[in-house]
């Protein structure tokens, strides 16, 4: 090696050796506070916060007499929350009512509307008025009946209104009927139930995915907007629970039951504001937005779709 090279290598030989240096100790960091928050949401949590002490005394919750909307009813009524059921079918929502009142001994109220319409807020209102809510869950929702082609979507403009009233507009209305009280009394929560769809373009499910991405985005502004007033405003984006909705029927350690996932969701509100509420859920978000790259993501849901539709069609042909 030339003196010239030497000269030069000793010139770098310092510089590159603390910038490496530097590197390590940055990722050693990180990692450690990684380690550190997902042992604090995931292992202690922050249960003991969702209360009505320090809340307010009643909770409210959309989308409430199956699935998840039910399990985050019955798991407030056993913290001690009363609750105010919001669903479509006034016979599910007595039937849950009386349940709930039976099992946990809380007072319960129910409001039967469909979500799918646009004049019921002025009844909501009405039903809400005077209650100390200290607790929304944003919770109705509507998916796909089988992934489809956006232009092959069956009687798709009617599909299109009936998408947006229940997965978007009803998060904006009953954030607008409830929040201007929890900002006055400076405490409450709104968890708005997105979806992992959500955290990125779902082919075949676009209208759904696109929607669930909404709330998403919707929770995260406001969460900023309102933290400082002291509302916790917390977005929940859920891979398969077995529901109706998703067509599971049997619970596993990465599709939970209703009740073991919003059980585990809890006790993150107050620590992520946005959270995938379930350590699998969120070890599976983590690899498919941190390790996988999008267009193989994109590619692999686009496959499983199309193996759905075509299961699907299949079975509709031969019914």
């Amino acid at each position: 090696m030339s003196t010239s090279g030497e000269a030069l290598l000793r010139a770098v030989e310092a510089p590159l050796f603390w910038i490496g240096a530097l590197t390590a100790a940055w990722v050693s960091v990180c990692s450690v506070y990684r380690l550190l928050s997902g042992l604090r949401v995931w292992v202690l949590g922050n249960g003991r916060l969702v209360s009505p002490a320090r809340l307010g005394r009643w909770a409210v919750v959309t989308g409430a007499t199956d699935g998840i909307g039910k399990a985050y009813a019955e798991e407030l009524a056993r913290r001690g929350f009363a609750i105010v059921l919001i669903s479509r079918t006034q016979e599910k929502l007595d039937e849950v009512s009386k349940s709930i009142e039976s099992k946990c001994g809380v007072e319960t109220k129910t409001i039967a509307v469909d979500f799918s319409a646009g004049n019921i807020y002025p009844k909501i209102e009405d039903g809400l008025s005077g209650l100390e809510i200290g607790v929304l869950v944003n919770n109705v929702g509507i998916s796909y009946s089988y992934p489809e082609f956006f232009l092959n979507i069956p009687n798709l403009d009617s599909f299109i209104d009936t998408m947006v009233n229940i997965n978007i507009t009803s998060v904006c209305q009953m954030t607008r009927l409830v929040l201007p009280r929890m900002v006055e009394r400076k405490k409450g929560a709104i968890l708005n139930i997105s979806s992992a769809s959500g955290m990125y373009p779902v082919p075949l499910l676009t209208v759904y995915s696109a929607s669930k991405a909404f709330v998403d985005y919707f929770s995260r502004g406001l969460e900023a907007e309102y933290k400082s007033k002291g509302i916790i405003i917390q977005s929940v984006l859920p891979f398969f629970v077995a529901t109706k909705l998703s067509k599971i029927r049997r619970a596993t350690l990465d599709k939970p039951s209703p009740e073991r996932y919003v059980a585990a969701e809890i006790n993150t509100v107050g620590l992520q504001s946005q959270t995938n509420g379930y350590l699998p859920h969120a070890i599976m978000g983590w690899v498919t937005t941190a390790l996988l790259p999008t267009r193989i993501l994109r590619s692999v849901v686009m496959g499983m779709g199309l193996s759905q539709r075509a299961r699907y069609l299949k079975k509709q042909k031969q019914g």
